[in-house]
Order: C-alpha cells, then sequence, then structure tokens
C-alpha cells in the first residue's frame, strides 16, 4: 500500500468545488497533481477520507489546506460512485461546493501533493482528472438553484458592494441578463441590504452607492418564516 493510503479509507474520497468571483467572472480554484494516477493533470481539490473523520469535517480539512481559510460557505453536491470513476480501485466521492470571498484569494496555497494552483474562468477550464468536470457541472446546476433561493451569494463579494456590482455577480452565475429595475426592486424590496454612506471609490464618475448584507435582520426574519426568492 502507498504511504500516502495510510490512516485513510481508501473507497471514499471527497472533492470540493471551489468558486470564487474576480473581475466580474465566476472562477473555479484547480490544482496540478503531482502524483500518479493523472500526474500532471488538473483536478478539484480532493482527498481521501481519514479513519475516525467525518465526510464534511474531511471536505472543510482539505478547504484550508488548499485556501488557507476554514470558515468558509460549505454545502453537499451528491455522491459519484461510477464504477470506473478511479482507475487503480473502486472509490466512492462525496462532491461539495465552496464559495471564497474575493480578499481571500491571495491565501490560495499549494499542498504536498500538488504541482500548480490557480484559479480559472468558468468557461476556460482545461481537461479535468477523472469525473471532475462533472462534479462542477452538478455543483454549478446547485449554485444557481441556491443563489435563487438562498443570499448565498452575497459570500462571492466582498462586505460592501454596489447594486451593478451584485447584479452582475448574479447575472454571471446564472448565464443570463437580468432586468435592472425589477432586480433593483425585488432585492432591495426584501430589507436584507444596509445602504452605507459611502460611495464606490473605483469609479469617481458615477460613483454607486455600496451597501452591505444585513446577516442580523436576515436572520431574524428566518424566524418569521421568510423566504428568500429572487
Amino acid at each position: 500500500m502507498p504511504h500516502w493510503l495510510k490512516g485513510v479509507i481508501k473507497n471514499v474520497s471527497t472533492d470540493c468545488v471551489i468558486f470564487g468571483f474576480e473581475n466580474s467572472s465566476l472562477e473555479i480554484l484547480l490544482y496540478k497533481r503531482a502524483q500518479n494516477p493523472s500526474k500532471g493533470k488538473w483536478a478539484l481539490p480532493g482527498g481521501f477520507l481519514k479513519q475516525g473523520e467525518l465526510i464534511e469535517e474531511a471536505a472543510r480539512r482539505i478547504l484550508k489546506d488548499t485556501t488557507g481559510v476554514s470558515d468558509i460557505y460549505l454545502e453537499a453536491v451528491g455522491v459519484f460512485d461510477d464504477l470506473d470513476r478511479f482507475p487503480s480501485w473502486r472509490v466512492f466521492t462525496i462532491g461539495y461546493y465552496a464559495l471564497v470571498s474575493p480578499h481571500n484569494y491571495k491565501l490560495i496555497i499549494s499542498g504536498t501533493y500538488t504541482i500548480e494552483t490557480k484559479w480559472f474562468r468558468l468557461d476556460e477550464l482545461p481537461e479535468l482528472a477523472w469525473d471532475h468536470k462533472h462534479i462542477l457541472d452538478i455543483a454549478l446546476q446547485k449554485l444557481r438553484y441556491r443563489v435563487l433561493h438562498q443570499p448565498v451569494g452575497f459570500e462571492l463579494l466582498n462586505k460592501k458592494f454596489t447594486l451593478p456590482q451584485l447584479q452582475n455577480l448574479y447575472e454571471v452565475i446564472l448565464a443570463r441578463q437580468l432586468d435592472k429595475r425589477n432586480f433593483r426592486k425585488k432585492i432591495i424590496g426584501m430589507n436584507l441590504l444596509k445602504k452605507l454612506n459611502e460611495k464606490d471609490s473605483n469609479n469617481k464618475r458615477r460613483a454607486a452607492y455600496l451597501y452591505k448584507f444585513d446577516e442580523e435582520t436576515y436572520r431574524k426574519l428566518l424566524e418569521r418564516g421568510f423566504t428568500f426568492e429572487l
């Protein structure tokens, strides 16, 4: 048995689709494998489950090892169990997706078994190892559904943002244009945004006001049966 398999459950793994949003593009964090199988290929961050470890614990460990950040939004994608998904033996994997805010981009690190770690635009992905493109596609479907029914999109933005930036985020994730008036009416009408007495310093000609997501108000609304629908 290879030394890196000691202390792990070799038939169960977890793979993480890590989404980021930078320069008006949805991006995916990938790593280039430093060992076989699939040495030199790009893949999702992942690994085998350790003895005595829960699946979500494994996913959060992998995220911490890859990004250097522990407090990241994480959600399960599903179980992937094709008979031939791993070349050496049968491996089931549980997929997750995570959302990384812009200020955490600089914390991305390369692990022991990694040649390189890099962000890729969603429309410029390299060929991925094994069934990782399928896992990514399902994760993207889950994210698109989730942003319409929960305010998780804010996890991909800076704490302070403009309404055009927020709309741009939703349009990029959903891959379609949104009517400006309807979008603003819905998002402001939910009373989940705090308008700040600040403007976007990066756009001095037509500087827009900055907003923050009001987490406390959202929690209170949830207790009263509020449903987020965009």
